[in-house]
């Protein structure tokens, strides 16, 4: 152990289910310890995802690690350790990923809204050098959401595509890996009425209303559905026949299927490219960042359901 590792940090915890009131702040909470596997971050920003705040509540308390609970998924920072089997990083390396491989199953009792967060090497990837850390650490559950959705839809070049909930964390991404990546023929999303250009800017090709149009209803019809909100029937009424519908919140209506992202470092290194090139582009909510002290008052606006992009807390360790 490096004597520039303490043994007590600055940490978010919780030591029961329930609002965001139940969210302490402490500052004598144990570094964890690094597994062979594993390496020790000095956390630089992390960032809120849905997620957070469900595990919190205690919706998925059956499958989760049990309280006391250090919370947060995404990070981004510095390795100052390795573990005896870590073979592709090293100390000084910048790093960004989603510290938990499954996201309901036993998730990290510490997270990363800590000074210091011990994660498993396939989970992290280099960080992009033309990104921040607060911009790091705004994409890796989301964008591999995003991702993996798509690919277990079977999308690809020429297929058109409906996202409901084209603002938020996961929306943004998909409709971003549509275009860039995937090659869609056509991209609709939807959001409220302040964020239509906002999902053109991002390549929609057509920013639907939803606080004026049921999108269901429009004549046209889609390859892809990738519901980001939860529209459960809604959202195969907008499907082609023969297409797939991706839920990832709320209960899937066949012929769509839900999923839960399977955390992997890979996603992000074959992303990377798109990323240093700038035509995927973090977006973060411009109420962000949020300081390290104010994690209690990130989740209160998380918890909105108005978020733009994602919430993201920096710096951790300035």
């Amino acid at each position: 152990m490096s004597s520039s590792i303490p043994s007590k940090m600055k940490a978010w915890i919780y030591n029961e289910y329930g609002g965001v009131e139940v969210l302490k702040f402490e500052s004598d909470v144990a570094v964890p310890e690094v597994k062979d596997d594993q390496v020790l971050i000095k956390v630089a920003a992390a960032a809120l995802n849905p997620v957070d705040f469900k595990r919190r509540l205690g919706k998925f308390k059956t499958i989760d690690s049990s309280p006391p609970t250090v919370p947060g998924y995404d990070v981004a920072g510095v390795v100052v350790k390795i573990g005896s089997q870590v073979k592709g990083l090293k100390k000084g390396d910048e790093v960004y990923g989603d510290i938990n491989e499954k996201a309901l199953e036993q998730p990290k009792r510490f997270g990363s809204l800590a000074e210091y967060t011990a994660v498993e090497e396939r989970l992290l990837a280099l960080k992009p050098k033309n990104l921040d850390f607060a911009q790091a650490a705004s994409l890796p559950l989301a964008i591999e959401t995003a991702y993996e959705g798509l690919e277990r839809a079977g999308f690809s070049a020429g297929k058109s595509i409906l996202v409901l909930g084209g603002a938020g964390g996961v929306g943004t991404h998909v409709i971003q890996l549509a275009k860039q990546v995937f090659g869609a023929s056509k991209i609709a999303a939807t959001a409220s009425t302040g964020k239509l250009e906002f999902l053109k800017s991002l390549g929609a090709d057509l920013a639907i209303d939803y606080t004026k149009v049921n999108f269901e209803d429009l004549p046209e019809k889609f390859d892809v559905v990738y519901d980001a909100v939860g529209e459960g029937d809604r959202a195969v009424k907008a499907v082609k026949e023969g297409g797939r519908v991706v839920y990832i919140a709320g209960a899937a209506t066949p012929p769509g299927f839900f999923f839960v992202l399977t955390s992997n470092g890979e996603i992000l290194k074959k992303l990377s490219p798109f990323l240093e090139s700038g035509k995927v582009k973090p977006v973060l909510d411009p109420k962000g960042p949020f300081p390290f002290d104010k994690v209690n008052e990130a989740f209160a606006y998380l918890e909105t359901n108005r978020v733009t992009g994602k919430v993201v807390i920096f710096p951790i360790n300035p």
